[in-house]
């Protein structure tokens, strides 16, 4: 008796555990492509044939890239009658690069609109600015260095009021002139400014490649 009970303790201790394992949470899908940087300016300079122009440029780098069912324009100011500023051009977030990374929430947080957003700033940088492609920026560092993005805006993303010109006569220009420069990288120009650096040498697009550019853009989609 005693070696049966034995036996059955012992075909007990032998049957495996079963481990009910929890399933993990599905996968949200990535957010789809809303920003990102031109891979090629237009090859003029900074006549960019005005805002049209601009944001026609914007539209087929994304319909090249699969984007093409958003409306997409360039970040970009004006001046003078009619002035546009670039922070109006764009929507009001959130916007994702070409990785599904979300590079800001909203227009406070993409110019630090209050003082608690202007010091933690805005997640844009070299790793997050990306082109079309999903490719980073060539910036500091880099051969050749391209982190100059034409903006011709202010700090706050609002076009200038003074009586210089900060837009190469309102992206019209490949001469005389010049242009607000931002950095993709955030590096350089005394500020680590991503949208108003510094201004360029001039609108050729010598002047451009000059100072570390290409005549390159922001854009962003500013409906699905």
């Amino acid at each position: 008796m005693q070696t049966v009970r034995m036996m059955v303790v012992a075909c007990i201790g032998a049957i495996p555990t079963v481990l009910v394992l929890a399933q993990p949470p599905a996968q949200q899908p990535p957010q789809p492509m809303s920003f990102f940087v031109t891979s090629a300016g237009k090859g003029d300079g900074a006549n960019l044939g005005g805002l049209t122009g601009a944001d026609a440029h914007c539209q087929a780098l994304a319909a090249a890239a699969g984007r093409g069912s958003a409306t997409w324009h360039a970040y970009l100011s004006t001046q003078g009658s009619g002035a546009v500023s670039a922070r109006d051009r764009i929507g009001n977030g959130p916007w994702y690069n070409a990785r599904g990374q979300r590079v800001s929430q909203n227009l406070g947080e993409l110019h630090g609109d209050t003082i608690e957003q202007a010091r933690l700033g805005n997640p844009l940088g070299k790793q997050l600015s990306l082109n079309e492609k999903s490719t980073a920026v060539n910036g500091v560092g880099d051969t050749p260095n391209q982190h100059d993005i034409l903006t011709g805006t202010q700090p706050d993303g609002r076009a200038y009021t003074d009586g210089g010109d900060h837009t190469c006569n309102n992206w019209s220009s490949n001469g005389q002139g010049t242009a607000q420069l931002g950095h993709s990288d955030k590096q350089g120009g005394g500020n680590s400014s991503w949208n108003s650096a510094h201004p360029s040498r001039g609108c050729s697009q010598a002047n451009l490649v000059s100072t570390g550019g290409a005549g390159l853009l922001y854009c962003f989609a500013v409906a699905p």
